[in-house]
């Protein structure tokens, strides 16, 4: 029938992939190749196309091997390039193509960064930065492929790279060559030399067991060694020094991989994704189903809501990809987000360079980024309780925080200053961020509720403010109401001296009244596609959380819950919030009403925190929520928290499996698996009493069944297949149910469909350590990163 319907509409794509789909389990890989490499020959502009292609290629295990696959997306990058450039003829680009080529390209990222080949990644993003922003005139109007063959001189040079110490940019070593050459050698420092000083002391003890030893070392150099190696002239050193030649990257693994991105917001994400994989924590990207791929650690599901901060938590972020030089076992401590010393010049040197690339709200951006990247350490210090890093941390990003400040177009950024203020807060500094909050109020109070950024930094304050009364009686003595009620007084802001007088307090609710339904009108009033053209994406969320929370302190949770509810109606008619399927080329913020109903789910948790509460009234709203937005890890981490206090497992499995069924996301899948596991941990502690063991006379209770068949629905899904994290998790499952036999049959399905995620074959040798040289071959057969092979560890124990 497929071949009848191919016959009579020969140009479908759609119809030649459903062949390729059904004869998939029927045909052998090297038979499913020859056709894939067919349909991709005959239709070189589809960009969707070559993304399905490179999955398949990337998931063969029989044929897969890094290189082969890091060829194929060099020929597709390649291919695309010249079809945005015009040059193939026959086939012209496609609408989006220049944001699916950087789709690919991050895509390819992520492929070598799992396969711990954290070098080349970081070489990549080097190159195309310096290809993007530093091209010389002379070469600005030529072809892509003619461009690349210019770059390669610069690239071989050794001259320092963007983000290395004393990078100057390819134009000026082209200016500078056509005259002659440098003069005085250029001072470089080697990246990489403080991350070599600890490697003698690599072997902590030799009396673990060979497999242990080997892991703790790869995992060592994972973390130190994430950046190129290149020689260090001044030293006299030579290419042969380096005594891991996979540390150095050439030309020929980064040419194929050159694109030309022009538009300025496609410029900007691809900094900003250089960032992201060293560790800058934003949930803004990465949220359409297709980049289940890229998930491969907890964090996806283990974090995301602080006790401490019941208000404010959604100030962090995890997204569960990891970053370059964080390869680690399943069940080992997720490294901190701060690199070696050595990592963090580099990052440093980044922000630095990047800042001047870019105009004034880019940059901007950028320094505000910069901050929470900073800001996000203390907070993870503040987690572990290091109260010796977190002291010396703190002296570091304050210092960051008033150079960043000092500059002429930050003196009034007020995201910066909230910034800040809340890095103050978070090391302590209650008074000290009160006064940072109060000269940036009284800098632009003037501004009212017109300013998106001045509501913003209102709404922080005053959450942290209710927060810190830590459940005592909040009203008219209120800081926090205080806080509200100046946003919308219209003249000069003063510090709290007391209780807020009753006439301010009704102006205030006329004021945020008028100005929340002038706001919702506009927005609905916009036609469908430029639905939010003239509203910044946090506009709405800042002023009706200021409004909510004003509400809350003087008349209640249900006021405060009324105006969540009215703004989230009319927003549920706006097409555009409604942002439930996303482009896989798109990189996009959540939108304001998912924004919203995570704020409105915490309001509701914090209220359920301090009262009596009832939870049907979240877990209704949560429900709600998730059927809108069922990739929202944040929500469904809610939602886990009240089901478990409820003890009613079949109505929750009733709901994730409903969700799952209507979703591309893995994310329920995720949330079902993570609910089960979290029940039998609290059953199988309660049928332990003291010393003895009660629970081998109770008969089994079916979780673990339920479990593994939750397991095998997500495997079995279309974007559940290829995603690391889900095989990880169960994994480790079934080495905890304690059959080794069918927890490697597990390891081995997983490499099937995820060959090139290293943290697997890590995995397999915590958990399989009789196995420790197979699984070891493997990762040389397929060409993983190796950081120490065998015989290099055997001459370390020797010493």
């Amino acid at each position: 029938m497929l071949d009848r319907a191919i016959e009579s509409n020969p140009s479908s794509v759609e119809l030649k992939l459903a062949r390729l789909e059904l004869f998939k389990e029927l045909w052998e890989p090297s038979a499913l190749l020859k056709e894939w490499q067919k349909l991709v020959f005959l239709h070189p502009n589809n960009t969707e196309l070559w993304k399905k292609y490179l999955l398949f290629c990337q998931s063969q295990f029989s044929t897969f091997t890094v290189s082969k696959v890091n060829s194929i997306y060099g020929k597709c990058l390649k291919t695309l390039a010249a079809v945005h450039d015009g040059c193939m003829v026959s086939h012209p680009a496609l609408p989006d193509t220049e944001e699916a080529l950087l789709a690919i390209f991050l895509q390819q990222c992520h492929f070598l960064r799992q396969a711990g080949h954290s070098e080349r990644v970081i070489s990549l993003f080097q190159a195309m930065i310096e290809f993007t922003f530093f091209k010389p005139d002379s070469v600005k109007d030529l072809p892509t492929k003619q461009q690349v063959e210019f770059f390669e001189p610069f690239w071989d040079s050794g001259e320092p790279r963007f983000g290395e110490t004393g990078a100057r940019g390819w134009h000026a070593w082209m200016h500078q060559q056509e005259r002659g050459g440098w003069i005085i050698p250029n001072e470089t420092a080697d990246e990489d030399a403080s991350g070599d000083d600890d490697d003698d002391n690599e072997l902590k003890d030799k009396t673990w067991p060979k497999w242990k030893i080997w892991l703790n070392v790869e995992c060592s150099r994972e973390v130190k060694h994430w950046l190129p190696w290149k020689p260090d002239k001044l030293k006299g050193q030579t290419e042969e020094d380096c005594e891991d030649p996979e540390r150095q990257v050439l030309f020929d693994d980064i040419g194929p991989s050159m694109i030309r991105i022009s538009k300025p917001d496609l410029v900007f994400q691809m900094v900003i994704s250089f960032l992201q994989f060293m560790g800058l924590p934003l949930c803004s990207n990465f949220c359409s189903p297709y980049w289940s791929i890229l998930l491969d650690e907890m964090s996806a599901v283990g974090c995301g809501l602080e006790e401490n901060s019941p208000l404010t938590s959604m100030e962090t972020q995890c997204n569960g990809i990891g970053c370059v030089g964080d390869i680690h076992t399943f069940n080992s401590v997720k490294q901190e987000i701060s690199h070696h010393k050595f990592g963090e010049q580099f990052v440093h040197n980044v922000f630095l360079q990047a800042l001047p690339l870019f105009p004034k709200k880019e940059k901007s951006l950028l320094s505000l980024y910069w901050l929470q990247y900073e800001k996000y350490k203390i907070i993870q210090h503040l987690q572990k309780q290091n109260k010796k890093q977190l002291k010396s941390q703190g002296k570091k990003i304050k210092k960051l925080a008033k150079n960043l400040l000092k500059e002429s177009e930050n003196r009034n950024n007020l995201a910066l200053w909230k910034e800040y203020a809340h890095l103050e807060w978070l090391l302590g500094n209650k008074e000290e961020a009160r006064k940072v909050f109060d000269t940036s109020i009284t800098m632009a109070i003037s501004r009212g509720l017109e300013d998106t950024d001045l509501c913003s930094l209102c709404l922080l304050y005053a959450q942290l403010e209710v927060e810190a009364s830590e459940g005592d009686v909040i009203g008219v003595t209120s800081q926090a109401l205080h806080i509200l009620t100046k946003l919308t007084d219209g003249g000069p802001y003063v510090t709290y001296n007391g209780q807020v007088a009753p006439v301010a307090i009704l102006k205030s609710r006329k004021v945020y009244e008028h100005a929340v339904l002038s706001s919702l009108t506009k927005i609905s009033s916009q036609n469908t596609s430029t639905s939010s053209s003239d509203f910044r994406p946090d506009m709405l969320t800042s002023l009706i959380g200021c409004f909510a929370l004003f509400q809350y302190i003087t008349v209640g949770l249900e006021a405060s819950d009324k105006i969540f509810a009215h703004a989230l109606e009319v927003l549920s008619h706006v097409p555009s919030q409604l942002s439930v399927e996303i482009s896989p080329n798109k990189w996009t913020q959540p939108s304001e009403m998912e924004k919203l109903t995570l704020m409105r789910a915490l309001h509701l948790r914090y209220h359920m925190k301090i009262s009596n509460f009832p939870l049907k009234t979240l877990r209704e709203m949560l429900i709600d929520a998730l059927k809108l937005f069922p990739g929202n890890h944040r929500l469904w981490k809610l939602y886990v928290e009240v089901e478990n206090k409820y003890h009613n497992a079949s109505r929750s499995r009733r709901f994730f499996d409903n969700v799952a069924k209507h979703t591309k996301y893995i994310t329920p899948y995720l949330f079902a698996v993570f609910a089960e596991q979290k029940r039998k941990e609290m059953i199988d502690h309660v049928q332990r009493v003291g010393d003895s063991v009660i629970y081998l006379t109770v008969p089994e209770n079916g979780l673990s069944n339920r479990i593994r068949v939750l397991f095998e629905h997500a495997v079995c899904s279309e974007n559940g297949a290829h995603c690391p994290l889900m095989w990880r998790m169960y994994l480790s499952f079934m080495v905890v149910q304690g059959n080794k036999e069918r927890s490697r049959g597990v390891f081995y399905r997983a490499l099937q469909s995820c060959p090139w995620t290293k943290a697997l074959y890590l995995d397999a040798i915590e958990y399989f350590p009789d196995h420790f040289n197979e699984v070891i071959d493997l990762i040389v057969e397929k060409e993983l990163r190796l950081r120490i092979p065998l015989e290099e560890l055997d001459l370390l124990l020797e010493d």
